[in-house]
């Protein structure tokens, strides 16, 4: 079945050659279900579903121009977009085609961004986990984007605008980000950077940019800035229209250059409690995730014990690896008990997330559930996993724990091997594909949602402690640990929820050994 849409334009023909072929990488961020190109016709691409257990994937836009058709007589460019209708693509048949013809820009740099704009549309009516796509006409909102950025004569008016159409679908987290952003995104996420190390991200309910932590040691963590403070202006621009990867883009820069943020404090009432402003000079960023530190104390029968502490930061690619180390290296020093620390997490590579989660569990457990566009809920297991340690175990979420902090908390809480403490999660429950298009940007795309273990819904709603931090109970429990803890780790100490956590472990030692 064919749909064909044409603007009366005279102007010239776009045309897509049959050879292009679009540049992806495995993606970083769990899709799923997950895609992998199948060519059994060369005039045919197509999109086939592959196992649900994978934990990496690629994803394609598919983009051809077997019904781009010079009889047109110029009136337009047309593209084709060959959508799967079935989980094979054997026969060419199964595939609907779509062409939607649309005004060429006169301006070059402006045509290369609607061949992305084309890129972006597609990968979005493929794979988008809402397939209403917020309750709109997909197909009609291209040739009304199309003919918007036909008068433009700039790269950024002309990427503004697909910009604009992803915002239209209602979901923050679907997203293009610029060549430059992307190769920013690539090295953060490898573990290299040169900036400012602050973690910032976008506040779903009112897209206000907020500080989720800062790196320790970094010149954002020196200068005092801290969790929850609004990002107002960089260098004296307001980023009121920027997503997280922009902004995160304008604090980066090479060591030695300087960088000016405007912040708002929110006080403990949600209330405004003023403006300032920053001058942060820009330097080498460590961006490994892992700290950690070991806690003797005395337990009830008056041994000596001791607890391994790891603090968790980001989930990049070392992140499984770097905890795996740091585990081994203390229980070679008879630790008997962890803390995993992951407040102020803000997510990451959501396949580190699954590989830390297979550190602690044993088996074919349950990691996760996804659910597609189909509203398809599929799992993923592990597959015969052998847990580094069997000690007990308890992990710390806040409000700034998200995304694959989410979904490692929820695998080792639901399988019940870690009780959490703390405050409840941040409730980002959706799960991005990120494809490199073929003018070096990149497109983040929702594909899933995702549920825990136990099928508890995570979006907007967060995960709740077992235990939670208040000041009545740290209080009441501040005499008795601060008597047990050793003095040699005094900001451990100072920390009211690993007190609380040590209390937790504590008692669950004294319960087996009663029992």
């Amino acid at each position: 079945m064919e749909k064909t849409v044409i603007p009366k334009l005279d102007l010239p023909l776009l045309h897509f050659p049959n050879s292009r072929k679009l540049a992806s990488i495995p993606s970083p961020i769990l899709p799923s279900p997950s895609f992998n190109r199948c060519r059994r016709h060369k005039k045919r691409p197509c999109l086939a579903s592959s196992s649900r257990q994978g934990l990496e994937t690629e994803s394609h836009g598919v983009i051809t121009d077997n019904t781009v058709g010079r009889r047109l007589l110029g009136l337009a460019a047309a593209v084709s977009v060959a959508v799967s209708s079935s989980t094979c693509c054997d026969s060419p048949a199964l595939a609907e085609s779509l062409t939607i013809a649309f005004p060429v820009s006169r301006a070059r740099e402006v045509t290369r961004v609607q061949r992305t704009l084309v890129e972006a549309w597609g990968l979005i009516r493929e794979t988008f986990v809402d397939p209403t796509f917020n309750h709109q006409d997909w197909d009609s909102r291209l040739q009304q984007t199309m003919v918007e950025m036909f008068p433009l004569r700039s790269e950024d008016d002309a990427y503004g605008k697909i910009k604009a159409m992803l915002s239209t679908l209602g979901d923050p987290f679907t997203r293009i980000i610029s060549p430059k952003e992307y190769q920013s995104f690539r090295i953060g996420s490898d573990g290299n950077l040169q900036g400012v190390g602050l973690f910032i991200n976008s506040e779903p309910r009112t897209g206000h940019l907020v500080v989720m932590s800062c790196i320790e040691g970094s010149p954002a963590d020196r200068a005092g800035i801290h969790e929850g403070e609004e990002l107002v202006e960089i260098n004296g621009e307001k980023v009121d229209d920027i997503d997280s990867e922009a902004a995160a883009q304008k604090l980066r820069g090479r060591v030695g250059t300087f960088v000016t943020v405007k912040l708002k404090s929110v006080n403990g009432s949600g209330k405004d409690s003023g403006y300032r402003e920053v001058k942060l000079p820009r330097d080498y960023i460590k961006l490994s995730p892992i700290s950690s530190a070991i806690i003797p104390h005395t337990t009830s029968d008056g041994r000596l014990a001791k607890t391994g502490y790891v603090k968790l930061t980001a989930f990049s690619q070392t992140a499984a690896s770097d905890l795996e180390n740091a585990v081994h290296e203390m229980e070679n020093q008879d630790v008997q008990s962890y803390i995993l620390d992951l407040r102020n997490n803000p997510g990451g590579l959501v396949k580190a997330g699954l590989d830390v989660a297979q550190l602690w569990l044993d088996g074919d457990e349950t990691l996760v559930y996804t659910i597609d566009r189909e509203g398809v809920t599929s799992p993923i297991n592990m597959i015969a996993g052998h847990a580094v340690t069997h000690d007990p175990l308890v992990v710390l979420v806040n409000e700034g724990s998200a995304s694959a902090s989410e979904i490692l908390a929820g695998a080792l809480h639901d399988n019940g091997r870690a009780i959490l403490v703390g405050r409840r999660t941040f409730g980002k429950g959706k799960i991005q594909s990120v494809t490199e298009l073929d003018d070096g940007s990149a497109l983040f795309v929702t594909v899933a949602k995702y549920l825990s273990p136990s099928l508890h819904q995570i979006d907007q709603v967060g995960i709740a402690p077992d235990v939670q931090c208040t000041t009545d109970r740290i209080d009441s429990l501040t005499g008795e640990i601060l008597m047990k803890m050793n003095s040699s780790v005094p900001l451990l100490e100072a920390d009211s929820c690993v007190m609380v956590a040590e209390h937790e472990l504590e008692t669950r030692r004294s319960n087996e050994i009663a029992s």
